[in-house]
């Protein structure tokens, strides 16, 4: 199960059972690489359509370059002259490109086995961990964005009242607004009592002369490679 499918000299030997056998392979495997990064993930399907094509090409490159290392060198050089000037892709856009690559080398050896094995466990860690939650923020964290103006001092103008109503605070950024006439200080905070979040910030107004003010969940920013 765990064998290639190909004789060793596959470069020289390529029947055409063997590559229609690994190229349906790869297109299945791809799908399922494919759906694996749409679960619970926002995609856009020109780049669905590519993880699930891209375990074939990158077969029917390995399977042409296997054992000659003349072709190998020549497809390397013809790749080193590929410039991508599209925008930074997410972590799990990478993954899933890596992902369908490693199934598409897989095949392209004729290790059908190892690459469905593989993209079964990958595929089953994946699921699992986003459907547990595995790495978010606190969902009690909140942002809250304090607008003061420039002649209070807010180097502690609020502890008490996070002391009071707060388990957590950091603040994370201030910055000025209104042409340098107001400050705007930003925080992560976690309640101590939910219930109390109406009261903590009307005392916050009465401090801030009524500006403006903001609490809500904290963004979850793109994470780029």
């Amino acid at each position: 199960m765990l064998e290639s499918i190909l004789s060793t000299n596959a470069a020289n030997s390529i029947t055409l059972q063997g590559l229609l056998l690994c190229t349906l392979a790869s297109l299945i495997l791809g799908i399922g690489v494919a759906y694996i990064y749409m679960y619970r993930s926002i995609y856009a399907k020109n780049f669905v359509v590519t993880l699930a094509l891209l375990p074939a090409m990158v077969q029917l490159v390995i399977m042409l370059v296997n054992g000659n290392v003349g072709t190998g060198v020549a497809v390397m050089g013809a790749f080193s002259l590929v410039r991508f000037r599209s925008v930074p892709g997410s972590a799990r856009e990478i993954s899933g490109i890596f992902l369908a690559m490693a199934v598409g080398l897989a095949t392209g050896m004729g290790y059908l086995g190892i690459a469905a094995i593989f993209l079964v466990i990958i595929g089953a860690m994946t699921i699992l961990l986003s459907t547990t939650g595995f790495g978010e923020r606190k969902k009690t964290e909140k942002e809250l964005k304090i607008t003061i103006p420039e002649s209070l001092d807010y180097s502690g103008i609020f502890d008490d009242l996070f002391q009071k109503y707060t388990k957590s605070v950091e603040l994370i950024k201030v910055k000025t607004t209104n042409m340098g006439s107001l400050y705007e200080l930003q925080y992560h905070i976690v309640l101590e009592n939910q219930s109390n979040e109406k009261k903590f910030l009307d005392e916050i107004r009465c401090r801030n002369g009524n500006l403006n003010l903001t609490c809500g969940r904290v963004p979850t920013a793109k994470v780029e490679l």
